[in-house]
């Protein structure tokens, strides 16, 4: 049965706790490893049940353009060239036959390899050398041991039955071969692929779309005779056995490419669990960490569980008080709960952030908030009182920009931001209330708190500006060398 995430309708689930029977699709389970096929429950803890890509494979009959594609992939091509090509410059002698078994063995090796390379997840071909590295090669033989007894079964069959039993016998071993082949792919026992019992399940556990494929299967075996027939009727045999070598071994692999495609997309009704992996790349860490933090929010939101969603922001905050994407989550939270004792305790690290993105909009809207549970609200840095009436007053919002300037020398008497604020200050009334006189007075007052001469040059400039009533902007750089 095919499930759905519990969270997200749309996407196909991956994961499922037997506990609280609830499913996860990968978004929710990004700390999840689906290699090892191991994740812990977000709700229990406990031990989840990897469904693989059982829920997002696409039926077998939507692929077929792929399959067919499947045999002209590099590695493929290179295992089909040498077992073709070999054969033709050795000749009819003994050599010749003893090369040609041995290379029907690679090939059914590599097809073999094929069908657990798909099964597993890869919709790529494997490499070359699964050819002819390591072991495996055992698998042709048994292959032959499998088709040798079928034909001796049937064969049996109509000299103890008669014609018509006999090949009623005939029909249903060829209706068997493939769930013949699967099996022995994935269990390398002869017994096991001969095991009516075995062949009897997995026809069952797949159901109806195993006797869809069986007709594709068909259909493929007499166009590849086909061609092949012509090609040996019509053509040189210097051209027609390479021919007929490449139809008989890219016919191999498009079926073995399909038969593990079924096992693939067939694989929680079979009772194993893979998924796509040939675009799988090494998780980073701290990324899985900021992910499992977003999951748990998008679920626990989803629940309305908002009291859990606000702990975890403060916790991570906690860790990473900086962290851009949690504070505006924190602050959407907070305005959607209209949650302003929220907003007032982490006012300082959401100003913070605000300053650093540029979001005077959204700092507008929070002072407001803070005013109108607090009329006497003010920041509590100075430095960050500077830096967000600076923002307020450069996107023209002059009115809340004095307001966090406000008695700035009676708040912090010992801060260096005096001449800074009061300078701010000056360029606010002149500019955006063209109040000369009360502007000229905040400057001579900055004036008298810095001794930094860069600063006193700029208030100097300020003021005779000011004597004329223009806007106060600062000097023009000049690069032209100083006298003394």
């Amino acid at each position: 049965m095919k499930n759905d995430c519990h969270y997200h309708p749309l996407e196909p689930a991956k994961w499922v706790c037997g506990e609280c029977l609830i499913h996860y699709c990968s978004g929710c389970m990004p700390d999840a490893d689906p290699r090892r096929q191991h994740g812990l429950c977000p709700h229990c803890g406990r031990t989840l049940r990897y469904l693989g890509a059982a829920t997002e494979a696409e039926p077998f009959w939507q692929r077929l353009s792929a399959f067919f594609r499947y045999p002209f992939h590099r590695d493929p091509l290179m295992v089909v060239a040498f077992c073709t090509l070999v054969p033709v410059f050795l000749g009819q002698g003994i050599l010749g036959w003893i090369t040609y078994v041995v290379l029907a063995l690679v090939l059914f090796k590599y097809t073999y390899a094929v069908i657990r390379h798909t099964a597993e997840g890869h919709m790529k071909p494997p490499p070359v050398n699964a050819a002819w590295s390591g072991d495996g090669f055992a698998i042709g033989i048994q292959q032959m041991v499998v088709f040798i007894a079928m034909v001796l079964l049937v064969g049996f069959a109509m000299a103890v039955l008669g014609p018509i039993p006999g090949l009623v016998v005939g029909a249903l071993v060829v209706l068997a071969l493939p769930a013949s082949i699967m099996v022995l792919a994935m269990e390398n026992s002869v017994f096991s692929a001969l095991n009516p019992l075995n062949l009897t399940a997995l026809i069952t556990a797949i159901g109806w779309p195993y006797f869809l494929l069986y007709g594709f299967l068909v259909l493929m075996t007499m166009a590849s005779g086909a061609a092949q027939d012509f090609a040996v009727s019509h053509l040189d045999p210097v051209i027609a056995q390479p021919l007929t070598g490449f139809l008989n071994s890219t016919y191999m692999l498009i079926l073995f490419h399909m038969l593990g495609y079924l096992l693939f997309q067939y694989q929680q009704e079979l009772g194993f669990a893979s998924d796509y992996q040939d675009d799988d790349t090494q998780a980073d860490p701290q990324r899985d960490r900021s992910r499992r933090i977003d999951a748990d929010i998008d679920m626990n939101l989803k629940e309305g569980n908002y009291d859990r969603v606000a702990g975890i922001l403060e916790e991570s905050l906690k860790r990473d008080p900086a962290n851009p994407n949690r504070l505006e989550q924190l602050y959407r939270l907070a305005l959607a709960r209209n949650d302003r004792q929220s907003l007032a305790r982490h006012h300082s690290k959401l100003l913070r952030w605000m300053v650093a993105l540029r979001r005077h909009r959204e700092m507008k809207a929070l002072l407001t908030l803070l005013r109108q549970q607090d009329p006497d609200f003010q920041v509590a840095d100075p430095e960050l009182a500077v830096a967000s009436a600076d923002l307020l007053f450069l996107q023209h919002e002059p009115k809340p920009a004095l307001q966090l300037l406000r008695d700035f020398h009676k708040r912090f008497p010992d801060s260096d931001q005096i001449a800074p604020a009061y300078l701010l200050v000056a360029r606010i009334l002149a500019n955006g209330f063209e109040q000369w006189d009360k502007a000229g007075s905040f400057l001579r007052f900055a004036a008298k708190h810095t001794s930094d001469p860069v600063l006193t040059e700029t208030i100097n400039h300020y003021l005779e500006r000011g004597r004329r009533q223009e806007p106060l902007k600062a000097p023009r750089a000049s690069f032209a060398p100083r006298h003394e």
